[in-house]
Parts: C-alpha cells; structure tokens; sequence
C-alpha cells in the first residue's frame, strides 16, 4: 500500500466530515507561518535520526520494530479527530472499534466470555489483572517465575502485595513442581504463567500447572504480552507450528496480557487485558459525574484503571485486524516467519565454530555466544559486550543486544563453561521482523566475522 497516498486521503476524509458543521476561524494564537515550521521541522528531523534502523531486518537487538502502515494510517487519521476511549462521549466510533478488537483477541484464546480492554502497555494491563487478583484474593500474594517480567515484581510492591518468585527450568520455564511447594503455604492466591518470556521467549508450560487450580484454589494469570500472538502457530504443521498444549489451556486460565504494539504490527502504547469471567467488572466500580452520561452502555473508563486513553490506538487496531486479521492465515503468518528465521540462525549456530547457541529458540529470540579461549565466563561476557560493540560500528553495521545469564543458569546450560565470575552477558537477537526469514543468513555471517575477528 502507498502510505503517502492514504495518509493524504485520510486528510481529506477528516475534512470533508469536518466541514459538515460548518465553517470557523481558527485562533490566532495557534497560527504558525511556513517558515517558523520549516525551520523547527529540519532541526526535529534531523534529530530523529540518532535512532537505530528498528525497520531494517539488520536490527535484531530488542523487540522494536515499525508498525504496519495500516496501523499508521488508522492512527494518524484518528488523531485528526483526537478521540478519548474512557468514555463513549469521548470517543463513540473508537469505543466500538476497541470492543470488536478486544473480542477478536479474546477469540484468539479461546474465551467464550470476556471483559477487556486496551492499555498504554503490558505494564498496565497486567498492573490491572493483579489489582483484580489483590480485591479477589486479599492478603494473598502472587507466584510468578524468576524469569518473569521484572513488571510483576515491581506491581506487587506497588499493589501491597507479597511477590514469590519460583525457580525456572534448564529451558527458563517455571518448575511446575517448584510452584506446588510455594503453593502448599497457602500465601498465594494468584498464579502468573508466561507465554514466551521477555529475555529467552521460554514458554510455561500453562496445561500443566492450571490441573493446581482447584487442589489450592488459586487463580492464573498469562503473561502473554511478548508471546501472545504466537498462539495462531499453536498445532499447525511444519517447522513453525508450536505444541498446541499451553496455548490452549490459556483459555481455562482467569486473565491474559498480550501487547499488539508487539506482533501486532501497532505501534506504541498499545497493550489489552483480558478476564475471562465478566464479573470482574465490579472491582472497577466508580462514578464520574461529568463523564458517564450520553449512553447507558458500559464505557470503557469503568472497566480500568487508566482514564484517558488515546481511541487512535483502538482505531489502528481495528483497521490493521481488517487488513489482517489474527488467525493463522492472517497474522499468523506474519509470526511464522519470524519463527522460522529464529530456527534457522539456530541450525546455522549450531553448524558454527565461532559460536554457540545459548539456547534452542522457542518462539522467535535467537540466543548465543562466542566459543572462547579460556571457556570461562569472564571470557564470554568479555567478548559479547565486544560483538556488540563492534557490531554497531563501521559501514555494514549489525545491531544485537545482550542477556545477562547468572552463573547458575549458565551452569543448567553448559557446564563446560568454567564459572569464574557471577554470570555472563550472551549475545541475542529479536527476529520479530519478518523481513528477517530473508536475512538471517547475512546475519549469521557478520556476527561469525565479528566473532573470528576478536
């Protein structure tokens, strides 16, 4: 699709809806001359230009990546409008938008029943989704793996309450048997599983540990903001498709965060929350007597935490699920190809003399490090930080990013690699571009140059 021409035509459309009201003035003090514009514009511009190129398939460092320009196209539109989804005053057409969005994910799961909603990020969503297990459970606290994201500890100090880590596996999943001993003490009331960690993209095995629900009467939680839409590669044929197992006893757990500014092809902040069982809504309970008042409909505003939210974010969404939609032929192909980029570097690794796989890929997160003289530890960390480095520099530039594995992680992993220090830093690469299924092997290649170079 031509961006400049839709972009261009979303101006017209607003204007033409605009003019229906008839014609004014604008203010004066708004008013700024071509020139004043043009000047400031050159200097912002060239400003934005100190970023890495998340667009190109040589960026594989973080989860950043541009989004669909049917995702730009639907923001920027909106924003003409500016709509406010907390209240349907606010924004009518987006509030609408953002349901049938949100039932399209809540489909995905595999939810028969839902109340959800979109956030600004995966922090709120899940900060939400442990508000509601603190007033359902109060004075209980939460279990989470160690390899979670470091936003359930934060939000459990944040909400008052007690956080448990419990132990990962040799893979970086949750030890399911490790989970039961934290959950005989009885402080636990709610369970958080992820779906593809932010750090290895481990996936817990969710099946396994809801058949704890009823023995402890707690509830479960999916963290699913990173890998949550790879659950349209769940039980598919050939390389890409993913045990159906976990993906699918997410539907028997109570709540699920997933981040469509991820693999959603949207761009920041858009984040959802999703429960299972609509009743939940009571614990959001409040009033506003200058809000809630041109429809008895249920406004988003009374169902979170957040108050005013951006409907362009809603509106993006929506078109991008129009356009493609969240079903394995649609998005899912998007994830499929990422995936397959992911285990190919791995067979390349594997093959390699240079390097190493810290890791066997889950979902699209590449992880690895430099075979070093000594094999020690020290000696990894000291030639990732440097690949990273080196990699960023020079006219054919590649762009990584490092994980910090302690020493008992590295141990699970590889045990000959001598522990001289606390941990190391490996090398890992984000592929959640699908661009990416076509230049892995360029990648391979400059990082083993890069390694052999050291």
């Amino acid at each position: 699709m031509d961006l400049k021409h839709w972009l261009s035509r979303a101006d017209d459309a607003i204007q033409e809806w605009a003019d229906t009201f008839g014609p004014y003035e604008r203010h004066p003090s708004l008013l700024i001359e071509d020139e004043r514009f043009a000047a400031a514009f050159e200097e912002f511009t060239g400003r934005l230009r100190d970023n890495y190129p998340f667009f190109h398939p040589r960026y594989a460092g973080q989860m950043l990546k541009p989004p669909h320009p049917a995702a730009v196209v639907g923001h920027l539109t909106t924003m003409l409008i500016n709509p406010n989804n907390h209240a349907l005053d606010g924004g009518p057409a987006t509030a609408a938008m953002e349901r049938e969005a949100v039932a399209r994910l809540a489909a995905m799961f595999g939810y028969d029943t839902h109340l959800g909603h979109l956030t600004t990020s995966g922090t709120i969503a899940n900060l939400e989704a442990l508000f509601v297990a603190r007033e359902i459970h109060p004075g209980r606290g939460i279990a989470y793996s160690a390899d979670a994201h470091y936003t359930h500890g934060r939000m459990c100090h944040l909400l008052g309450m007690k956080g448990h880590p419990v132990p990962t596996d040799d893979l970086g999943r949750i030890r399911v048997d490790a989970l039961e001993d934290v959950l005989r003490t009885g402080e636990v009331g709610t369970v958080v599983l992820t779906a593809g960690t932010t750090g290895l993209g481990a996936i817990d095995p969710i099946h396994t540990a809801v058949a704890l629900r009823d023995r402890y009467g707690v509830r479960f939680h999916v963290d699913a903001a990173y890998g949550g839409f790879f659950a349209l590669l769940a039980g598919l044929d050939g390389p890409e498709g993913l045990a159906p197992e976990p993906w699918r006893a997410i539907a028997e757990c109570d709540s699920v965060v997933v981040d469509p500014h991820k693999h959603g092809l949207q761009p920041y902040g858009c984040g959802a929350v999703i429960f299972r069982d609509p009743e939940v809504g009571r614990f959001y309970l409040h009033d506003s007597p200058y809000t809630y008042f041109t429809s008895t409909e249920l406004h988003l505003g009374e169902i979170s935490l957040e108050c005013s939210r951006a409907g362009a974010s809603a509106a993006a969404l929506w078109l991008t699920f129009r356009l493609i939609p969240p079903t394995p032929d649609g998005l899912g192909r998007v994830l499929a190809a990422g995936r397959r980029a992911a285990l190919r570097w791995a067979d390349l690794i594997g093959a390699s003399t240079a390097l190493e796989l810290y890791q066997q890929p889950e979902l699209d997160i590449v992880s690895y490090f430099p075979v070093t003289q000594p094999a020690t530890l020290t000696a990894v960390d000291t030639a990732s930080a440097r690949v990273l480095a080196d990699g960023m520099a020079g006219a054919d530039p590649v762009f990584l990013s490092t994980l910090r594995a302690d020493r008992e992680a590295f141990a699970a992993r590889h045990r000959e690699i001598t522990a001289d220090a606390d941990g190391a830093r490996v090398l890992r690469s984000v592929l959640m571009k699908p661009e990416s299924e076509h230049h892995v092997e360029r990648l391979h290649d400059k990082v083993e140059r890069l390694t052999k170079a050291l």
